[in-house]
């Protein structure tokens, strides 16, 4: 991944392009719907605020290249897990904090450097373990503080916030290192987006009927299964940028983004509801904070990659 290499590849020329073309239209529907048809806008123009600054920001780190891309997504880790850790009352216990601190930096030196034994950018057999590793660590602060009492809880939540959010996450960083890096990211990224953005639509416009009522109140069916359709048509239409993947891939890579794309949203929302929280920060306009953004990539990256290495290999050899 470099800046040249980014100009030339057709994958961010179609899918950088489509972004743009989308937030152009979405900007011109705004204006339209506020000065000529003087409606109220304002929410849905800080929804817009935040898109402004969140795309820009991914796309010039995907164009400067493969270390740049590791550098924001795990910076992005690390500010998803604050917000956790803050949320739950883990930032408390600043050895627990600090250990799964110390395995998120873990991700970011083994996604960029190179793998001892291949030669191939990333040491992908570490990261697969490395929850192994990151586990252990946490399990051993209480018995060198020779500590018990509410150790529970504080061990579990630090694992949570590693493996789940973390490690899960640290899947997309991952694919910076693969043979098709632009493809791959731009389009899951996009896909994930596009779900959201489907389900909300289709909420608003059909939704009668509430989805779970105890996680997530404004989610209904139809915004679900609306989110679903469009989720199982993108991957055809964006096929141009997978040239490899062929009927069953593209079905899959439907089903990952519209149903895994909407259990990481409400995965987070049972997490917030639970400690009774609208949203884990305020750090982007109209939408929350970082982990309120990365719900769903959180679960969809895994799975998209570990399809991608089974059918493919990350690196284009099986």
């Amino acid at each position: 991944m470099n800046f040249q290499a980014a100009l030339h590849d057709p994958s961010v020329r179609f899918l950088g392009g489509f972004i743009f073309g989308a937030l152009i239209v979405a900007g011109l529907a705004l204006l339209l719907l506020k000065y000529a048809l003087g409606k109220n806008v304002t929410s849905v123009w800080r929804i817009y605020q935040g898109w402004l600054i969140m795309i820009p920001t991914v796309l010039a780190a995907v164009l400067f290249g493969r270390e740049a891309t590791i550098t924001l997504f795990s910076i992005v880790a690390f500010i998803g897990f604050r917000e956790f850790a803050r949320a739950t009352g883990l930032y408390r216990d600043w050895w627990m904090t600090g250990s799964v601190y110390v395995s998120i930096g873990a991700i970011f030196f083994i996604a960029i450097l190179t793998d001892p034994y291949n030669g191939r950018p990333g040491w992908f057999g570490m990261f697969r373990t490395l929850p192994v590793y990151a586990i252990a660590l946490i399990l051993t602060i209480p018995i060198l503080r020779n500590r018990s009492k509410g150790q529970l809880q504080m061990v579990s939540l630090a694992m949570v916030g590693f493996v789940y959010i973390a490690w899960m996450f640290g899947h997309l960083t991952f694919l910076a290192n693969a043979d098709r890096p632009y493809a791959y990211l731009l389009f899951l990224i996009v896909a994930v987006e596009i779900n959201d953005i489907a389900a909300f639509c289709f909420g608003k416009a059909f939704g009668r009927h509430k989805l779970r009522d105890q996680i997530s109140p404004n989610k209904t069916w139809e915004g679900s299964l609306g989110a679903l359709a469009v989720s199982m048509v993108f991957p055809w239409i964006a096929a141009p940028c997978l040239p490899h993947f062929g009927s069953l891939q593209l079905i899959i890579t439907g089903l990952i983004v519209g149903i895994g794309g909407q259990l990481g949203d409400l995965s987070i929302s049972v997490i917030k509801r639970d400690i009774n929280i609208k949203d884990t920060g305020a750090l982007i306009p109209g939408h929350g904070g970082i982990l309120d953004r990365i719900d769903s990539l959180i679960f969809t990256a895994p799975l998209f990659l570990h399809m991608v290495n089974w059918f493919y290999g990350l690196y284009g050899v099986r």
